[in-house]
């Protein structure tokens, strides 16, 4: 894979991101515009850097959080159920000037989403000058975790740091509005775990979600510099490649109570195998695993989530 990526599981995973509250609406029926529309609605904490923290935490592995939240009810209450399943929190951020982010989401009755919006203000606060004020826990970090929820200033000082340390890297583009951040440290990237609709944005070509089409996108991406490509196709698995492979795993059959959290988890699960010293391969069957999982569960993380229960259900 990459002969410069030494785990050392021993050491905290370091995740840079956003942390907020997830409100999804699971529609009963068929989406009516200009009216209410009976539904299930939840909320739960999310963020994408959180959730693949909080998973991190839960399989067993040491993880610190850079994120901002509201100096708000919500941000104390998402700080104190993050730090009870094991997430380091000391340099998270609480504002005064923002409120703590929000994520909403529409979900049809096949589990699918439909629309979604997000308020990440408070992440504004994420400055280039406050990670370089937190230069310590990179250096004492085993890798680094980013999404694109990151201004473009303190992505690069992310990256400036993380190559300083000899940080193997690895990022989630979060959305096809903001996968482009990531586009110019392609080349410095361990792991992406994009959708294919990010991949298609991030290798400026249209694929559609079959395997076949993934597996090109995946090695597109390796082309342009990325050591691990990981391209998710919802109901048809995931591709990946290297340099070296590539290969395609199918999703486990599952009824999706809610989509939310299910590609961070993947992220999450393939971060700590690889830490591990497990295989590529089956780094990504942990991962399919802990997708399926909380697509089954009514909220973003799987609070019961651990390694064994990974491997009773692993894709063989």
């Amino acid at each position: 894979m990459n002969d410069n990526f030494s785990p050392a599981p021993e050491r905290p995973v370091l995740v840079i991101g956003a942390a907020g509250v997830d409100i999804v609406g699971l529609l009963k029926g068929d989406l009516k515009p200009g009216t209410s529309n009976p539904a299930q609605i939840r909320s739960s904490f999310g963020g994408v850097a959180r959730n693949v923290a909080e998973n991190i935490a839960r399989l067993g592995q040491p993880v610190e959080l850079i994120t901002a939240v509201g100096d708000d009810p919500t941000g104390e209450q998402l700080l104190q159920q993050i730090s009870t399943a094991g997430v380091g929190i000391s340099a998270v951020i609480q504002s005064a000037e923002h409120r703590t982010s929000s994520y909403l989401a529409v979900v049809n009755t096949n589990g699918e989403l439909q629309f979604a919006l997000d308020d990440m203000r408070a992440i504004s606060t994420l400055s280039a000058e406050y990670l370089r004020g937190k230069e310590a826990l990179f250096e004492q970090a085993s890798l680094l975790f980013l999404d694109a929820n990151l201004s473009k200033d303190t992505l690069r000082t992310a990256f400036t740091l993380a190559r300083r340390y000899r940080l193997p890297v690895c990022a989630d583009p979060t959305s096809i509005t903001l996968a482009t951040r990531l586009q110019p440290y392609l080349s410095r990237l361990h792991l992406i775990t994009p959708n294919i609709a990010e991949a298609s944005i991030l290798c400026g070509q249209t694929y559609s979600a079959r395997p076949r089409m993934a597996i090109e996108a995946a090695k597109c991406l390796v082309s342009q510099g990325v050591k691990i490509a990981i391209v998710t196709l919802a109901e048809f698995g995931v591709c990946y490649a290297t340099s070296e492979t590539s290969g395609h795993i199918s999703a486990i059959r599952s009824e999706i109570v809610d989509p939310t959290g299910a590609g961070d988890a993947l992220t999450a699960a393939v971060i700590f195998a690889l830490l591990n010293n497990i295989s590529l391969d089956d780094a990504v069957r942990l991962g399919v695993s802990a997708a399926s999982f909380t697509l089954r569960h009514r909220g973003a993380v799987v609070p019961h989530l651990s390694l064994e229960k990974l491997y009773d259900q692993l894709v063989i």
